[in-house]
């Protein structure tokens, strides 16, 4: 990933915050047949290993598991983004010399993905994704509250995925490289948008 020096990300923290937050991720590996991505819930288990392991799980059918990767695969953490319009900048009333760009954060781990079908170990995944995604409900719904003899059947139609991280890049694309009244102009405008990953990115740009 292209990252200049302004947008680099390698807190450990805003990091783990940014992969925590992706809804989905997308697992892409290189293999003989080209190149193959799945979009997928990862989750981190940032004390295994030196950087963390990403957890989760592909369909049997799909065909990435059993295409053997040539070397590390790459899994995508996509934060929330916004387009941002030159309108904001107070340069653009100042001289005009100003263009489109895009704010984002987003943050990419590499390491040797490895596939499994132990089924135990499946259903720990399982429990610990569900619970993640399930914890702000009021009532969480548990990989336990169905019946037993449904859910071995489900484990059968899904493989595992390990991802111990090797290498991990973080960015985060916003504003910093603009004025403080640029940056003011830009956070006042996605603010004001109905979009909801507009009013996200406006919270996370530097005043």
């Amino acid at each position: 990933m292209y990252t200049p020096p302004a947008f680099r990300e390698d807190d450990p923290a805003v990091l783990r915050a940014i992969i925590g937050a992706a809804g989905l991720a997308t697992l892409v590996t290189a293999t003989a047949e080209g190149l193959v991505g799945t979009p997928l819930p990862l989750l981190l288990e940032p004390d295994e290993g030196a950087q963390g392991v990403l957890y989760g799980h592909v369909a049997r059918a799909n065909p990435q598991w059993t295409l053997a990767p040539a070397g590390e695969a790459l899994a995508i953490f996509p934060g929330p983004d916004a387009y941002v319009t030159p309108a904001w900048y107070a340069a653009k009333r100042a001289h005009g010399k100003v263009v489109p760009t895009w704010n984002y954060a987003a943050v990419h781990a590499y390491g040797p993905v490895a596939f499994f079908e132990d089924e135990e170990r499946l259903r720990a995944v399982v429990t610990r994704l569900t619970a993640l995604h399930e914890a702000p409900r009021a009532e969480p719904w548990a990989v336990s509250d169905a019946p037993e003899d449904f859910i071995r059947a489900q484990l059968r139609g899904i493989v595992g995925v390990r991802l111990p991280i090797t290498r991990i890049e973080g960015k985060r694309k916003l504003s910093q490289n603009r004025s403080a009244a640029d940056r003011a102009g830009v956070a006042e405008g996605l603010a004001a948008s109905e979009r909801p990953d507009d009013r996200a990115v406006a919270a996370l740009i530097p005043r």
